[in-house]
């Protein structure tokens, strides 16, 4: 591409997107239009430079407006959190069918070039995740179907308009199943926010209120992969770079499987701070185990996320422990 062409960033008021957008602003893209319902005040990060839009795009005509001389689209929209989200809202994550099928057929008709979708590990049959020490899911895996009830569904379904729009009109779509990222600019409360930050959050929460306790939800045994923001943003621009996986939905995850258990440690670890921990065992917490299986991107790309977890969760927990002092002090905070 040139540094000029027009790239298209969808959901940029929120995690990923907004540091996407700033990740092509950091490699020299001069022509970037950043996408989201929410207004400006709410988004996560403006990027100085980035045109930024307030458009629903769950409406045709702002997708239209969104698409308007795109070289590039990366739609990353959607009604998403975690698990107490997700479990909470099946409804409201299924609606985000009309996002993808709206941006879609308006990235067809204005011309863009390649368009990429953010899919989720969701998207796996259920019955291969009853196990803690699960096997790493390999993306052949999503098949026979049984995705996650309501926002597993919608991505699977949301891919396969992308397999259809390549095979059906040669439209140049990207999948990347994403396993769990986490990173500084992340909601790390309100009730969307993932593992990583909300247990970064109640270690910082029982050091402020003296409580010395957390609370985890199930019995902590539940297992999963966590990839850092930086390795997301690079995976997405390196696969929807390469022609080899035009319309082939692809894992985009750390392979370093822990326990939530395990990840509390290492909450403590980068804190410095002890807690005990107590368990809800009625709380949403997912399937029993899952991982991402790294074989297919490693082959293709020859790369794959590699930010130990220690070293990405000490650099979120020093963000999040900013943001909650910011928030003690009055000040204006991310979530």
């Amino acid at each position: 591409m040139n540094k000029d062409d027009l790239i298209v960033i969808t959901g940029a008021g929120g995690f990923i997107a907004g540091a996407l957008v700033k990740y092509f602003k950091g490699k020299g893209f001069t022509n970037l239009r950043a996408v989201d319902k929410k207004p400006l005040y709410q988004w996560y990060q403006l990027v100085e430079g980035a045109e930024s839009l307030c458009l629903d795009v769950s409406e045709y005509a702002n997708c239209v407006r969104a698409v308007e001389n795109a070289k590039e689209v990366y739609n990353l929209a959607a009604d998403m959190g975690g698990m107490g989200f997700i479990e909470k809202n099946r409804v409201e994550c299924l609606r985000s069918i009309l996002i993808n099928t709206n941006m879609i057929e308006a990235a067809y008709n204005a011309g863009v070039d390649r368009y990429f979708y953010s899919s989720s590990a969701c998207v796996y049959n259920t019955d291969l995740q009853k196990n803690p020490n699960v096997i790493a899911l390999k993306e052949s895996d999503a098949y026979p179907a049984m995705a996650e009830r309501g926002y597993g569904w919608e991505k699977l379904l949301s891919e396969m308009f992308c397999e259809e729009y390549a095979a059906e009109r040669g439209m140049k779509t990207f999948i990347a199943r994403f396993h769990n990222v986490y990173g500084p600019y992340g909601t790390w409360d309100g009730g969307r926010e993932k593992a990583p930050a909300a247990m970064c959050r109640k270690v910082i929460e029982s050091k402020d209120q003296a409580s010395g306790e957390i609370e985890i939800w199930g019995d902590g045994s539940q297992t999963r992969s966590y990839m850092y923001i930086d390795d997301c943003t690079r995976g997405i621009d390196m696969i929807t770079h390469c022609d080899e996986l035009v319309a082939r939905a692809i894992n985009l995850g750390s392979s370093e499987l822990v326990s939530v258990n395990k990840l509390v440690s290492i909450v403590e670890e980068v804190s410095g701070i002890k807690v005990e921990r107590t368990y809800d065992p009625d709380a949403p917490k997912g399937v029993a185990g899952r991982n991402s299986d790294n074989a297919f991107i490693k082959k293709i790309l020859n790369w794959e996320p590699s930010t130990p977890l220690k070293d990405g969760l000490a650099k979120t927990y020093s963000w999040i422990n900013g943001q909650y002092e910011d928030r003690k002090a009055g000040k204006r905070t991310v979530s």
